[in-house]
């Protein structure tokens, strides 16, 4: 693994502050492997995260955004009203807690839980003053010539 000195961007920037956080972040994250998930991209501008929560209701899940981070939290409330004894428990049903950075100008629109599946639904909605345009260009009037006289 390799470390970057970021200083020296630190030092001749002036608020690209966040960019250093994320590459500082970068190399100190260890990825979770549960629950898996998949990031879709469903056109330009939307987004869908789908993540694997079987054993989980809505109760059991609290999505929040702070900032640009969005974080899914898992925690199972222990119900054992059963007094069944597992041979096998397959299925995990493990607290977790999912992270993703989000771009600048990208909203969560809103979560479906579904068949054990959680779908979380992005949108990115850029500023009308942020989005590009199109400059008019004045047009130009021709030369204008000066009269000379003619040499005899």
């Amino acid at each position: 693994m390799h470390m970057f000195d970021l200083s020296p961007l630190y030092r001749s920037t002036v608020g690209f502050d966040r960019l250093g956080q994320l590459l500082d972040n970068v190399g100190s994250f260890e990825v979770p492997a549960y629950p898996p998930y998949n990031i879709e991209r469903v056109s330009e501008d939307e987004y869908r995260v789908t993540m694997a929560v079987a054993g989980f209701g809505q109760d059991d899940i609290t999505i929040e955004v702070k900032q640009n981070m969005l974080s899914v939290t898992g925690k199972k409330v222990d119900k054992r009203e059963s007094k069944s004894e597992f041979l096998h428990q397959g299925i995990a049903q493990r607290a977790f807690e999912r992270r993703f950075q989000l771009a600048d100008y990208v909203q969560v629109v809103g979560a479906e839980l579904n068949n054990g599946l959680l779908h979380i639904a992005l949108k990115r909605e850029i500023p009308e003053a942020m989005k590009p345009r199109t400059i008019a260009i004045n047009g130009r009037s021709e030369p204008k010539v000066i009269e000379n006289k003619k040499a005899a």
